[in-house]
Parts: structure tokens; C-alpha cells; sequence
């Protein structure tokens, strides 16, 4: 009896399926929205977003203004969600936000169409566009709705893209040093976007960093300067080693932080010396 159950029930499951995709293919045929909107709805509660997303899309026109359109507008959006589409998981989740204002679905919609655009987030290597947008969208959220069970979700996606960010602008700013080790106008960016960089990530985990490769760049300018600029320079890059030495007493850069001081005052000694001689 066993073996008989054993080859008949996958039998029993081809033919449920293919019952199932014929009732399927028949609704996607009615006129009538309302089996529809009931098999959708089925499909949807069973995982089968695929599908429901098919028959959501189809309906979704012809409820609008009516009591049912709230619950379709929702599902179709969350249907996109849950397919992994963010791109119009997004659009749809704030056009459902627009549609019902004061809907009781709206915390949730908020919270996934934030989630959307965080999916949608790129590598920090690459435009930070969307992850711009996602900040936003999360920020608003963080705002609104305080007391949310998803508060703590969007406040740890908000930190990961702010690091994101922080990493961004940080790599900017190392990669003008690196590249401006022979060339003076590239240390001036580097200097330039480092300084930027500090004042605009207080907190940031590269700040230390940062800050080494400010004195890196300001001695490069400095021992590359004009005569007339040098010691102006070097009082900048001195500053710079002063102020890395200050916050960061400890630094793991004190080795190569120490030597780029011993050029620096090597270079106003001698700069002094070539002033006292005029």
C-alpha cells in the first residue's frame, strides 16, 4: 500500500499543479474583476507573488476610487517587493502613500518603499544617487514613525549608507593624494576634499586616516611649493601633523606622521636660512 502511495502521490501533484495553472489561465481570461481580485488575493497568501502580481496589475486599474482598491494597491506594491523588483517596489509603494494618506497601511508602506531604494543602493565605488535617495526615504520614516516595530531595521540601514558614503567621499579623497604624490594642483584637491571629508563625517570611522593623509598631502604641497609659498605651506602641514597628533594621540600613523615632521622642520630651517641670507 505504501509503494502505491509512494508512485501515485507525485502523480496527484502534477495534476493539482496543472489544476491549479488552468484555474489560473481561465481568471486571467474573465471580464469580471472579481475572481480576479479573489484568486489574486489567494495566490498572493500563498506565496505565489509571481502570479498574484500578474492579476494585481490587471485589476489594479479598475478599483481605484472603490473600498477594495486600498488593499490592491498595497498588495500589487508589496507583490513588486517581495519579486525583489525595487525599482517599481518603490514607485508603487509611494504612489500608495499618495493614493491612502490616512491608511493604516501607510507605516508599512513607508518602511518598504525605503527598503526598496536601500536594495537598490549600489557599491560605494559607484554614483551614490539612489543611496542618497534611500537615505531620505529612511530618514523620513526614522521621523514619522518613532515608535515603529521597524525603527530599529531603518535606523541600521540608515548607518549602513551613511558609512557608504563616508567611504565614498573618503576614497575620493585618498585616491587625489595617492595620485598627486608628483603633481601639485592633485595634492591641492587632495588637501582640499580631505578637509571636506573631516568637517563633513565628524564621526566617521576613517576619520583617523583622514586626518594622516591631510598631513601627508599638505607636506607634499609644502616641499613642492614656490620659494615664496614654501614656509606658509609648511606651517599648514606642521598644523595639520598638530592637529592628527591632538585627536589622536595614539595614532597608529606616529611613525610616518614623526618622519613627515622631521621634513617639515628640515625644510623651515633651511627656508629660514635661505631668508636670513637675502
Amino acid at each position: 500500500m505504501f509503494l502505491k502511495m509512494k508512485h501515485i502521490l507525485p502523480f496527484l501533484i502534477v495534476i493539482l499543479f496543472l489544476t491549479s495553472c488552468s484555474e489560473y489561465q481561465k481568471v486571467l481570461k474573465e471580464v469580471d474583476v472579481k475572481p480576479k481580485y479573489d484568486l489574486a488575493q489567494k495566490l498572493y497568501d500563498e506565496g505565489d507573488y509571481k502570479r498574484s502580481l500578474r492579476l494585481f496589475e490587471q485589476i489594479a486599474p479598475k478599483y481605484v476610487g472603490k473600498p477594495q482598491g486600498e488593499r490592491v494597491m498595497f498588495f500589487l506594491a508589496d507583490s513588486y517587493f517581495k519579486r525583489e523588483d525595487f525599482n517599481m517596489a518603490g514607485y508603487q509603494f509611494e504612489r500608495f502613500i499618495k493614493s491612502y494618506p490616512k491608511s493604516d497601511k501607510v507605516p508599512e508602506a513607508a518602511f518598504s518603499g525605503a527598503k526598496s531604494y536601500f536594495e537598490l543602493s549600489p557599491s560605494h565605488s559607484l554614483d551614490q544617487t539612489d543611496t542618497d535617495k534611500a537615505l531620505v526615504k529612511l530618514q523620513g520614516f526614522i521621523n514619522t514613525y518613532p515608535d515603529s516595530e521597524f525603527f530599529a531595521e531603518a535606523n541600521d540601514m540608515a548607518k549602513e549608507l551613511t558609512t557608504k558614503k563616508e567611504r565614498k567621499a573618503f576614497e575620493i579623497g585618498k585616491q587625489f593624494n595617492k595620485l598627486g604624490e608628483f603633481n601639485y594642483d592633485v595634492l591641492r584637491s587632495a588637501v582640499a576634499s580631505l578637509d571636506n571629508f573631516v568637517s563633513d563625517y565628524p564621526g566617521s570611522i576613517y576619520r583617523e586616516e583622514a586626518l594622516y593623509l591631510k598631513l601627508e598631502a599638505s607636506t607634499g604641497m609644502a616641499l613642492n611649493s614656490f620659494e615664496s609659498l614654501k614656509q606658509e605651506r609648511l606651517e599648514n602641514a606642521k598644523e595639520a601633523y598638530r592637529v592628527l597628533k591632538k585627536q589622536y594621540p595614539e595614532t597608529k600613523f606616529t611613525k610616518k606622521a614623526d618622519n613627515l615632521l622631521e621634513k617639515i622642520e628640515k625644510e623651515l630651517r633651511n627656508s629660514s636660512d635661505i631668508t636670513a641670507t637675502k
